[in-house]
Formats: C-alpha cells, sequence, structure tokens
C-alpha cells in the first residue's frame, strides 16, 4: 500500500473538518495516511493511540516521516511550513503537494478547494513538477566543518540583537568580490528571491533560472548593489572586523539558525538536492506575482 504523508501547520481552524476528510479519502483511494502530530491533533485521539473510523493512523514526528518512504507529501499550511519539509525530504526527491493555508503563499499555490483534484491528478500523472533548486551550506571554523545545512530559500548572515553593523568578505569561485560594512548578507535560490532578498532590495529571479543571488542588508555604501552570479558558483562569506560586542548569526529559510564567531566562513554552493513541487496545471509564476505583490500593474 502506498503511503502518502500530511503535514499541517499548527492552529488553523479549518483542519479540524477537513483532516478527518482527507484521510478518509486517502484510504478509500487505497493509500495509507502518515501523519506528523500536528496534523493528528486535527482527530480524536483514544488513550495513546490516534484512530479514525475504528482504525489506527500512523502518526510520526516530522523528523521522522522520511522513514515511512511515502510517495507523495501534503502540506497544509504556508510557506513556512512547505521550507521545513522540503529541507526534512531533500535527500528523498518525494513530490510535495502544497495547499495554501496562509496568508502570501509564493510556494502554497494549490488552493483548498482544489486539493482533491490535484491529488487525483496527480494519481493519473496528469501533474505538472515543478523542480526547485536547493542551496547547501557548511560553516568552517578553524578549518574544520562544524555545521551543513540546505536551503529552499536562503542564507543569511546578519548581527544579533543588538542593532548594529557587522563586517562581511564575499569570495567566488576563490578570488574576493566585495569586502563591506552592512547589518548582513544573504545568499538565495531562485525561490528565495522573493522572500527576504526580495525586501532587501534585490531582484526577481524566475525558478528556473541557474543562479544565485548575493544581496547585502542595509550595506554602508551606496555603491553596493545585489550581485546575480552563475548557479555553479562556489561562494565563500566570511565574518571579518574587530571582535563584535554582539554575535554574528547565519540563519537557514528563517527556520534555523547558529551562531558565528570571528573568522568563521560559510561556504556555499548549488545543492545536490532539489525539492518537486507538485501543479495541476503549468507553474503560474507570473500569475502569483501579480496576484500576491501586485508586480507589474499600475
Amino acid at each position: 500500500m502506498q503511503r502518502v504523508a500530511v503535514v499541517s501547520k499548527p492552529q488553523k481552524s479549518e483542519l479540524l473538518q477537513l483532516m478527518p476528510e482527507l484521510v478518509l479519502w486517502l484510504r478509500q483511494r487505497g493509500f495509507e495516511p502518515v501523519l506528523d502530530r500536528e496534523s493528528a491533533s486535527y482527530i480524536e485521539s483514544m488513550g495513546s493511540q490516534t484512530t479514525l473510523a475504528g482504525q489506527p493512523v500512523l502518526v510520526l514526528d516530522r523528523p521522522d516521516l522520511p522513514k515511512a518512504e511515502p510517495e507523495l507529501i501534503i502540506v497544509l499550511g504556508g510557506d513556512g511550513t512547505l521550507l521545513a519539509v522540503g529541507r526534512i525530504f531533500a535527500r528523498l526527491g518525494t513530490p510535495i503537494l502544497s495547499v495554501n493555508l496562509g496568508s502570501l503563499g509564493f510556494l502554497t499555490e494549490v488552493r483548498l478547494s482544489d486539493l482533491y483534484r490535484t491529488i487525483e491528478g496527480w494519481c493519473q500523472d496528469c501533474c505538472a513538477i515543478d523542480v526547485r533548486t536547493m542551496l547547501h551550506g557548511e560553516v568552517w571554523r578553524a578549518g574544520h566543518c562544524v555545521a551543513s545545512f540546505e536551503a529552499v530559500n536562503d542564507m543569511v548572515l546578519a548581527m544579533g540583537a543588538i542593532a548594529r553593523m557587522g563586517e562581511f568578505g564575499v569570495e567566488l569561485d576563490g578570488m574576493l568580490a566585495a569586502r563591506f560594512r552592512a547589518d548582513g548578507v544573504i545568499v538565495s535560490t531562485p525561490t528565495g528571491s522573493t522572500a527576504y532578498t526580495l525586501a532587501a532590495n534585490g531582484p526577481i529571479l524566475v525558478p528556473g533560472v541557474d543562479a544565485l543571488v548575493i544581496t547585502p542588508i542595509c550595506p554602508h555604501l551606496l555603491t553596493l548593489r545585489p550581485m546575480v552570479v552563475p548557479g555553479n558558483s562556489a561562494l565563500t562569506l566570511r565574518v571579518e572586523g574587530p571582535k563584535q560586542s554582539s554575535p554574528t548569526l547565519l540563519t537557514v529559510d528563517g527556520q534555523q539558525a547558529v551562531e558565528l564567531q570571528l573568522a568563521d566562513e560559510l561556504r556555499c554552493h548549488r545543492s545536490e538536492f532539489t525539492v518537486k513541487l507538485i501543479r495541476l496545471g503549468e507553474n503560474g509564476f507570473f500569475d502569483v506575482l501579480r496576484s500576491k505583490l501586485k508586480w507589474g500593474e499600475r
């Protein structure tokens, strides 16, 4: 029996009715639903076991969902939920059907009213698969890699709680590209070009473009501008300058954070993994820009 994983955003009242309906609908079509604990909270539990219509429901912690090896992942939430799921399942390459229950929804384009129609389209191989590039980053300290991450949107070096500038160096394929003072610097994928880097006056990239974007955050130089580089570039971002009174943080997709030390390096390049998003039709990227940002409208 094929398994379908379901991941949900917390505190969404519409899921109280939708979740039991979705689980029963999947079962009727021969799928075994696997829920994260947030999704299971919308189903009545009996003792320590989650059941529906007298049958137990398989429930796992979200990081353990890949162990179930699902054929499809259904995300009910916003872009933040999708970003977390994309990182968790990156190594499996499992297709994701993302339904927008959030406010903006650049990535979660499928409307709730189209949920079942899109699942049926996937079953019949009638859906488009939108492949999104990911970013791989490693933190190097004193010649050793101390942490590594995968990102769907971006990786950000920025100062901590105190509003002070930091000093950063950026290398492209081993060559010095820039050294500057700023609140921080963003490295983003084309998908992430409509996220934090857009707010920092970065360019909008069509998702299929083979490129990365380097965007300074509030730089101390008016001449410093965002830079688009080839997708196969090797980037090194370095925390420089005198000892900082406040920490520099590396943030991954706005959800994971690690504190960096002076002279630490963030080495980035295109990840070997991708995120596969299911669309009922062709990717309406510009439709999303117009509807969400009123882009190109008078």
